[in-house]
């Protein structure tokens, strides 16, 4: 069994290496167009498989239906392995870096004997890659700031696989019987974005620290032992931070004090001495603070001038009664209409915005006008047969020149609309900036989708003046997307804070691309309550008449109750 996604990627790959070791083109442009024939499949792929009749869909020849056999049937490729025979693994991680594709590389790999990022970062800070052949001093100093970004990434993990290494931690102190209680701090307290380090405060009792220590000893790696403070740096993919608590109110300061983060603590002028409480409350009250959420806790914080916008955010999944923004296999989502509204509807939604991709969108499938009137019949006869309420939307790239890419008899037609940029990443401030306003002001956009276009760990985000564009969403009441995948995670959360000073109001997407992917809408809620967002700002809890009044709020169409 294999995911639609895993094939792609597969062919692709093999793609890669194919041009890298400078194989025959029409066989690589064979195994490019596999991958781009698989992305438009809308069948489960592993039926087609297993029934042979992907062998008869055109752009995948006797070869390409061999790998993806072997694939689907056994996880691996022979292709694939071969091709990465005799080729250090280092090398692989200069295809991570933007810039360089695969004909780059075997150029590096072959004529100047660069096999590894070290070894590359050598040659453009002694200016050499600017004399090879097809670089020049331009390329040099961008592939430069691509290697200073890929080292400072690899210090931090994207959100869901800090919970990994945090179920390690469970399952380890689970094993120690002295711990009587524990609780995660610092960074994953505060809920970030991306994570550094993990952080516990464990409670134990005063004759039991050095049973403790050498359980601890027994199980991982020690490095360091220091007033209270146990520290392991390698044992787990993040440097982890163990803080010993003798007694409840120990352990409530200690909590306090590591959950930070520093500079809010300093704006606080919070002083463990004068500031000890029995309770994170009373501490706050020692200091005549409000109290503030862990979440919340943050310099950030401060920017906030208004009284209510500092309240503690009242926002959970339970809040959420609206589903947007989800991808099905109309373009490149994993599953069908039917499936996705299906399994959102179990987790408790009540009316639905499929948003598949527009038109622009080749590489995912975007629907043409003649697949939109398809979806259209379908939506009609499912929600009918139902008796769902589904709306069709569509997420409209925004070109280049911030038109959205349908024109207005197709735009109007549709009861929901994201507008995001997809392409061209490239444009200098002012261009981007304009570009998106103009999207925004266009008056078919109801949501911008994915504001600031950053990959966490993998892209930042495009040159752009977020205020203006926050602004802009404020004049024209189009809601911000807080795109819940753990690998965007945008709307930043410390540009919540601003856009929460204008009257915002925010769309939280999973941008689900299958029914597990709805599960990810939780990240964007902890990011939302990051920003101190209620609910009453988000339009996925509006009641279903409410969530009409605000489809309804521009002249340009008018939606029907359902």
């Amino acid at each position: 069994m294999a995911e639609k996604k895993e094939i792609v990627n597969l062919l692709d790959e093999i793609a890669d290496l194919l041009e890298f070791r400078s194989e025959n083109p029409f066989k690589i442009s064979a195994f490019r167009n596999g991958s781009n024939t698989i992305r438009k499949i809308n069948e489960d792929i592993n039926e087609l498989v297993n029934s042979g009749k992907l062998k008869d869909v055109k752009g995948i020849g006797k070869g390409i239906y061999g790998v993806i056999e072997e694939y689907c049937s056994h996880g691996f490729s022979t292709t694939l392995d071969e091709l990465k025979k005799d080729i250090p693994e280092s090398l692989f991680e200069l295809f991570q870096i933007r810039g360089l594709g695969p004909k780059k590389i075997s150029l590096l790999f072959n004529q100047e004997k660069i096999s590894s990022v070290e070894e590359l970062k050598k040659a453009c800070t002694e200016n050499k890659l600017a004399a090879v052949k097809g670089f020049g001093e331009k390329i040099q100093q961008k592939i430069l700031e691509e290697i200073k970004q890929l080292e400072v990434n690899r210090n931090f993990l994207l959100v869901h696989f800090a919970e990994r290494e945090a179920e390690k931690i469970k399952d380890l102190f689970a094993q120690i019987s002295s711990i009587t209680k524990y609780e995660f701090t610092g960074e994953f307290r505060r809920t970030r974005d991306v994570f550094s380090s993990l952080e516990v405060v464990v409670l134990v009792e005063a004759d039991k620290t050095n049973e403790l220590i050498q359980s601890l000893k027994n199980k991982i790696l020690i490095d360091e032992i220091k007033e209270g403070t146990i520290k392991s740096i390698t044992t787990f993919n993040l440097p982890l931070t163990i803080y010993i608590a003798r007694s409840e109110k120990d352990f409530t300061n200690r909590l306090f004090e590591t959950t930070g983060s520093k500079e809010f603590l300093q704006k606080l002028n919070y002083s463990n001495e004068k500031h000890a409480g029995n309770s994170e409350e009373e501490i706050y009250e020692k200091m005549n603070s409000i109290y503030v959420a862990p979440e919340m806790r943050e310099e950030e914080f401060f920017l906030l001038s208004k009284a209510e916008l500092k309240k503690n955010s009242k926002l959970t999944n339970e809040n959420l009664k609206g589903f947007f923004h989800f991808h099905t296999t109309y373009s490149d989502g994993l599953n069908s209409l039917e499936e996705m509204v299906s399994a959102a509807k179990k987790m408790g939604y009540e009316y639905f915005a499929v948003c598949d991709h527009s038109k622009t969108a080749a590489y995912a499938n975007g629907l043409s006008e003649q697949r939109i009137l398809l979806q259209k019949k379908e939506i009609e006869v499912i929600a009918a047969q139902n008796n769902w309420r589904l709306f069709q939307g569509i997420e409209s790239d925004i070109l280049s020149n911030g038109d959205l890419d349908y024109p207005e008899e197709i735009l109007k037609e549709f009861q929901f609309v994201v507008a995001s940029v997809h392409s061209n990443f490239s444009l200098s401030e002012d261009d981007m900036t304009n570009r998106i306003i103009k999207a925004v002001e266009n008056p078919y956009t109801d949501v911008l989708g994915h504001p600031t276009g950053r990959l966490l760990l993998h892209r930042a985000p495009y040159k752009h003046d977020v205020k203006k564009i926050i602004d802009a969403c404020s004049r024209n009441n189009v809601a911000i997307e807080i795109n819940a995948h753990p690998n965007r995670l945008d709307l930043d959360w410390r540009n919540i804070f601003y856009a929460r000073e204008q009257g915002c109001l925010f769309s939280i997407n999973a941008d689900a691309h299958s029914i597990e992917n709805i599960l990810l809408t939780k990240y964007g809620i902890t990011i939302a309550r990051k920003g101190g967002i209620q609910p009453e700002e988000v339009i996925n809890c509006f009641s279903y008449k409410d969530f009409i009044k605000f489809l309804n709020r521009k002249v340009t169409r008018k939606v029907e109750d359902k």
